[in-house]
């Protein structure tokens, strides 16, 4: 599990923004960054500066994954034809963890890997524990039988602040959802402007 699972408030403060649009977020009533000095931090940033937040929004946002995890993803988005940017887009939104979030089976993406871990999620049938597995198109991840009555899922499935994207099909009553296609960068419904050509840019010169 992730070393920031209890510090997420942390990282909506040192971005500035609130990257996961949720109703909570410290950065809704302060937008300067965290410390004694947070208010003063205003000054001009440097290209480098920006590609390096853009990385870590994007980092943070899919559970604060470790730079080793983030720069294998990225490998392979390189790799693969087509811009890797929206490559890189599509592989983050086919972990395991990033969909069970997506279907509405919890609250944050935080919660989702801790749900995937606890071995709450079947992946067409078979039970999967890896928060990192990489989901297929055509692929059913459904809430296995004895944790569907969950009070904590319940309540993130009726969350009215953000909703289930068209890539997924889900269906609640049974707890189970599809992942139908790979998104572009325009389908992911982010309530910041993420910037994965930063991140490549990024790359690209370190």
């Amino acid at each position: 599990m992730t070393k920031r699972t209890s510090a997420k408030y942390k990282i909506d403060r040192r971005m500035g923004e609130n990257i996961w649009g949720r109703p909570k977020s410290p950065v809704n009533r302060r937008e300067y960054g965290p410390g004694q000095h947070g208010q003063r931090r205003k000054g001009k940033i440097s290209d480098f500066g920006i590609q390096l937040r853009a990385k870590q929004k994007l980092k943070g946002y899919y559970g604060d994954l470790t730079e080793k995890q983030f720069r294998r993803i990225y490998g392979e988005a390189e790799r693969v034809k087509g811009d890797t940017g929206e490559n890189l887009i599509g592989l983050l939104e086919r972990r395991l963890d990033a969909v069970v979030y997506r279907a509405k089976f919890v609250a944050t993406v935080f919660a989702a890997r801790q749900f995937v871990n606890h071995k709450h999620v079947r992946v067409n049938g078979q039970i999967v524990n890896i928060p990192s597995y990489r989901v297929k198109e055509g692929d059913v991840i459904e809430v296995r039988d004895r944790s569907k009555q969950m009070a904590a899922l319940i309540e993130a499935t009726q969350l009215p602040e953000r909703d289930v994207p068209d890539y997924i099909e889900a269906d609640h009553s049974k707890m189970s959802a599809k992942f139908v296609r790979t998104p572009a960068l325009g389908d992911v419904p982010y309530p910041v402007m993420m910037e994965p050509n930063l991140v490549v840019e990024f790359y690209a010169k370190n």
